[in-house]
């Protein structure tokens, strides 16, 4: 199979999410066991000025879902970012992955010279699709899936790095 935007990206993308799904399911097993109220995990964060657990899901969700949006002429769903309990994240990353799983590959054909323009505070760049996928998409959501795996481990979750990794076969 030759490597493609959608190859590069989107299975990518929905095993990123099922590597979240069973970190969630480890939390959760966790605080029963432990007998802490689960939202002291969702609202963990390993800095002041770090994003809780919550919004770690939340933004991993927003990239993957940013860059079909960026890439393509499809509408992204839109989702609130009001997700309070394990329950909530777990079911947001069910609908970005029933998202996802709707893209045809066929949408991002050609789209690695399509222009994409990123804008944060001062910095504005222009980068073609294939450059934003590969310095920033990507990069960006496993920023956002090591720092939750991060957040749950600091909190004393048992998970090592072939939880992160996840299934191979």
């Amino acid at each position: 199979m030759a490597l493609t935007m959608y190859t590069i990206s989107v299975p990518a993308y929905i095993r990123g999410f099922a590597v979240l799904t069973s970190l969630i399911d480890k939390a959760e097993a966790f605080a029963e066991e432990k007998k802490i109220n689960p939202a002291v995990l969702v609202n963990a964060r390993l800095a002041p000025d770090m994003l809780p657990l919550a919004g770690q899901i939340q933004r991993a969700s927003d990239t993957a879902k940013a860059m079909i949006g960026r890439l393509t002429t499809l509408e992204i769903p839109k989702f609130p970012d009001e997700e309070t309990s394990l329950a909530e994240l777990r079911e947001r990353i069910a609908k970005t992955v029933a998202f996802l799983e709707s893209v045809d590959a066929a949408a991002l054909n050609g789209a690695e010279a399509k222009e994409v323009v990123l804008s944060a505070g001062q910095l504005k760049v222009t980068l073609n699709g294939e450059e934003y996928v590969q310095r920033f998409a990507l990069p960006n959501f496993y920023f956002h899936v090591t720092t939750a795996y991060n957040i749950l481990r600091h909190n004393g979750i048992q998970v090592g790095k072939l939880n992160y990794i996840g299934p191979l076969a």
